[in-house]
């Protein structure tokens, strides 16, 4: 059934709606293109500017025509929105020479970048989303100054066509609660002591947008949902009674999201009087709902009420919504209730209408970022009395026709999930005594060296696919093509003498799509993409039911790799819970349900590899820590059925069979026993880019006792490291961990990077473990 999508081609009364944010890389990644583009020099920054300009204004026209009512703006970035508050605030660190000024694209993209002469700043996960965000380096000398005028710009560009917004900035507090001590500071440093050096920064800003003509300002202040010591949270009380007397005059909006409002967080914001109203997550802060009836809400405030959920591609249950919003319209008042998005809808996809190949069925139950805009005046309209019952009975018949269909139950797989109660699905032997087994068959010497997985994507191998994907080459001419790249990808790698190989993954566009299409209960999108930093785009695939393996997935192309050559191969997997958090995941049942089911499917492919000759299998869980909840209350659950998920996985192999895993791009410190009770007996972890602060954890006594392979430099930027500074990093690395148990390994895989930058990189990588094993072994 085709989903009624009222609004979008005539303006209409503006009801009491709004969106928190709206994705930025465009409907086909304009943006992403844009941005390589400038970056290799093929283009200028006029020709970058005006595909920003045209995404932005398309955006929030779609949003006008659609009735909403708050239209956010400011929400639009080049890289990211802390990155940006970093550029308006003048926190440039020090090696990046900034001299003051209105922050250009050199800066801005070295800080995110990097350079040929600096590294980049440490990236990291944006709560416990796939968004990464650059971290801010402060210190107690950061001099700050108003140096990116963008927030206002942006405000005068749509008000200069007609369309009021309200502009978004990060909050003052969880701005400081996201930095980090810049190099050479104290560790114990806390960033949160310059609370008052950053607010006349945020003063200025304010006083910029109130004489544009603003009526409302957003601040976004997401670490309210945290777990926050009482320092922290009089630290928002602090800011914004400082800001009160600027802010007089304005409307202000104070949102969070991805997690109920602690109670004590709670009555201290809604106490605050410069604020005129509170956004909240009602879709992942449930408890939230009970708090505004059991603690109140207070009078004259609005309440945005975030029902329409930003995170996932469902469709809307409009009738459970609607109940919602009665409910809390009772408490708060008719004309003080605004129907909001749970988030920024940049964690989903654009429109559904470029889905063209989508089953019709499946696309009657989604909504992607277009439909959600939808959604929320719908339900704006119905609470104001204005019912589109066309659009509210479409809706019913998609939510009854996704509960009754036949195509999400397998009985099969529930039965076979169920029966993993009761053991903990460990291996019979310790990884000590494996280790021993499999050095005696694979025979590596000290520091062995590898990478994470992929090589680089050429145009050509993405030609290839693309090609055998549209049926304009033949399944014959496509395996010529990937063997070649594989052929290619092996002598290189025994070339640069690197000790344990990998097939570098010329078959797959991305690691989890890769898998996901050859599993049941998988849908996929054309166009459904989603950021995850900078121009890296990802195409989540659409959980929809139960999961089975029907067949092999990575057998064919892991024995063919591993026939060209003497040296060991890494089978390449994707593990459960990476799948599952790097997916949009079905909302029907618990997720750990979804990821047990994952995991059985990945086992049948361990087993079938270790059977096919392979004798080292990575499984990636790159997203495992991506995932912890944001409360510490549910960490355990969330732990203990996660890592037992990873653990089903390879149970059942032999001692001889050497399991790997690999994780990135996250705070693993305050999960490291759980990383230890996932019982691999390898993992390489992203160590270089967050300035090696994983290794502060055995520092402070963590006994570590299977392989580890901390990343020796960061590959998300094209700088390339030389012998000396790898070398280094592994003598840092070596002070803390035993010498017969470290790997030498890039931080992430190697996709993203151009072979001009990895030969070099990987020569040098190799060149320093040598170094490093000729030093230790004269030290005998």
């Amino acid at each position: 059934m085709q989903r009624v999508r009222p609004g979008l081609k005539k303006k209409t009364r503006k009801m009491a709606s709004h969106i928190v944010g709206y994705p930025r890389m465009g409907p086909k990644r304009e943006l992403k293109f844009a941005l390589e583009s400038f970056w290799d020099g093929k283009s200028s920054a006029d020709d970058l500017q005006k595909v920003a300009t045209d995404l932005r204004r398309a955006i929030w026209k779609q949003m006008a025509d659609a009735g909403i009512k708050y239209i956010p703006s400011n929400t639009f970035s080049y890289y990211d929105q802390v990155l940006d508050t970093t550029a308006m605030l003048g926190a440039v660190p020090e090696r990046y020479n900034y001299t003051g000024g209105e922050i250009g694209f050199d800066t801005y993209f070295s800080m995110a970048r990097g350079n040929a002469s600096v590294p980049a700043m440490e990236m990291t996960k944006w709560f416990d989303t796939n968004y990464h965000f650059i971290v801010p380096e402060l210190g107690p000398h950061t001099k700050f100054s108003y140096s990116s005028h963008k927030a206002v710009s942006e405000y005068k560009e749509a008000k200069a066509l007609g369309i009021e917004t309200a502009p978004v900035l990060i909050g003052p507090v969880t701005y400081l609660l996201l930095s980090k001590p810049a190099r050479g500071v104290e560790k114990s440093f806390s960033p949160l002591s310059l609370l008052n050096s950053i607010l006349p920064v945020y003063k200025e800003v304010i006083a910029e947008l109130k004489e544009a003509g603003a009526s409302w300002i957003q601040f976004d202040e997401p670490t309210l949902v945290k777990d926050l010591e009482s320092y922290q949270i009089e630290a928002f009380t602090k800011a914004y009674s400082e800001l009160e007397s600027s802010l007089s005059g304005l409307d202000v909006l104070i949102e969070t999201y991805f997690a109920d409002v602690p109670a004590e967080t709670y009555k201290t914001i809604t106490a605050l009087k410069s604020v005129s109203g509170f956004g909240f997550d009602l879709i992942r802060g449930t408890k939230t709902v009970d708090l505004i009836k059991t603690v109140g809400f207070p009078a004259g405030k609005y309440l945005f009420a975030g029902v329409v959920d930003g995170r996932n591609i469902w469709a809307n249950d409009l009738a459970s919504s609607l109940t919602t919003l009665a409910a809390l319209e009772a408490i708060v008042g008719k004309d003080k209730l605004v129907v909001s998005t749970s988030c920024s809808l940049m964690h989903t996809a654009v429109d559904l209408v470029n889905e063209t190949k989508l089953d019709n069925e499946i696309k009657s139950w989604l909504a992607f970022a277009a439909q959600k805009v939808v959604e929320v005046n719908a339900l704006a309209k119905a609470l104001a009395g204005h019912k589109d019952e066309a659009f509210f009975s479409a809706n019913a018949a998609a939510q009854s026709s996704r509960k009754s269909s036949p195509r999400v139950t397998n009985q099969e797989v529930q039965k076979a999930a169920a029966a993993l109660k009761g053991s903990d699905h460990r291996r019979a032997t310790n990884v000590s005594a494996r280790l021993d087994a499999q050095q005696k068959k694979l025979n590596l010497p000290i520091l062995p060296t590898t990478t994470i997985g992929s090589f680089p994507q050429t145009m050509d191998l993405r030609r290839v696919r693309r090609e055998y994907k549209a049926k304009k080459i033949s399944e014959e001419e496509y395996v010529k093509a990937i063997t070649e790249e594989i052929s290619k990808v092996v002598k290189l790698q025994e070339e640069f003498d690197i000790d344990v190989l990998v097939h570098g993954e010329p078959e797959r566009n991305d690691m989890v799509e890769y898998f996901g299409e050859q599993l049941s209960g998988f849908a996929f999108t054309v166009n459904g993409w989603v950021q995850s930093y900078g121009s890296r785009c990802v195409k989540p695939p659409i959980i929809y039911g139960d999961v089975s393996r029907p067949t092999a997935m990575t057998v064919f192309w892991s024995k063919l790799a591993q026939s060209m050559t003497a040296r060991p191969m890494k089978g390449m997997l994707t593990g459960p819970v990476t799948i599952l958090n790097w997916s949009f995941v079905r909302n029907d049942q618990p997720r750990f349900e979804t990821c047990y089911q994952i995991a059985l499917a990945i086992k049948k492919e361990v087993e079938d590899l270790e059977a096919a000759g392979i004798q080292v299998i990575q499984i990636d869980e790159a997203a495992l820590r991506e995932g912890l909840p944001l409360r510490k209350s549910e960490e355990a659950f969330y732990l203990d059925w996660a890592v037992h998920s990873f653990r089903i996985t390879n149970c059942g192999v032999q001692d001889t069979t050497q399991i790997h895993t690999h994780m990135c791009y996250s705070n693993f410190n305050d999960i490291i026993h759980s990383i230890i009770d996932m019982d691999a007996d390898v993992i390489t972890i992203e160590n270089s880019r967050s300035d090696e602060k994983l290794l502060s954890v055995f520092r402070e006594g963590v006994k570590y006792g299977a392989g580890i392979g901390p990343g020796v430099y960061d590959i998300h930027s094209p700088r390339i490291p030389t012998t000396e500074e790898i070398a280094d990093r592994i003598n840092k690395m070596l002070a803390v961990l035993e010498t017969n148990i470290l790997w030498v390994n890039p931080d992430c895989g190697l996709k993203t990077r151009k072979y001009a930058e990895v030969k070099p990189a990987l020569t040098n990588m190799v060149a320093a473990a040598k170094l490093l094993r000729t030093q230790l072994a004269s030290a005998k």
